[in-house]
């Protein structure tokens, strides 16, 4: 079982842009049809058990998949925690668990509900921050789109020097993409 950061960033470094738009990723088209990405997504999936984002997150999934009136759009069929310090909208006949504070009594619950299977920490960067400040972060699995941004939501805004990541696995999806896995 691990804790995993499994996401999308720019070459420098941000999620989202300025306006938490997602356009500068989007513009790849079906991305399932880039070489290798096809297996990528559903081979990692199939390993979750548990997911966590922060309400910035939660909100653009929220809108993005216009969940008030769509419920059934909710892309995870595993336990998932939202942490935010403001009331937000709930989906429907879905597992969401809206948490707050510590971030370290709350994994061992998504442990927990996550059995054998990992932990996903959907984003954003300074929740993924907030679990490898308590040592609850086992990996970081980064998809680079060919773009850089002037600026947005970075992708985990805190300083991660000593000890170093280490590089565990590259792979190149078409001419598009390269995944990064490191292990903290």
């Amino acid at each position: 079982m691990k804790t995993q950061y499994y996401t999308a960033t720019s070459i420098n470094g941000y999620l989202a842009d300025e306006d938490h738009s997602l356009e500068w990723l989007f513009q790849f088209g079906d991305i399932g049809e880039i070489e290798g990405v096809q297996d990528d997504y559903p081979q990692f999936i199939e390993q979750v058990g548990a997911v966590a984002m922060g309400s910035t997150t939660y909100e653009w999934l929220f809108e993005q998949e216009n969940l008030l009136d769509n419920p059934e759009n909710w892309p995870y069929d595993v336990p998932a925690w939202v942490f935010s310090s403001r009331e937000l909208p709930a989906v429907d006949d879905v597992d969401i668990r809206f948490v707050r504070g510590d971030v370290a009594p709350i994994h061992a619950d998504m442990v927990a509900a996550a059995g054998e299977n990992n932990v996903w920490l959907v984003g954003g960067g300074d929740l993924v921050g907030q679990f490898h400040d308590h040592g609850l972060l086992d990996e970081i699995i980064l998809t680079v789109a060919p773009v850089t941004l002037a600026s947005g939501a970075p992708l985990l805004p805190r300083t991660i020097a000593t000890p170093p990541l280490k590089l565990v696995n590259v792979q190149q999806y078409g001419d598009v993409f390269a995944v990064l896995t490191y292990e903290v």
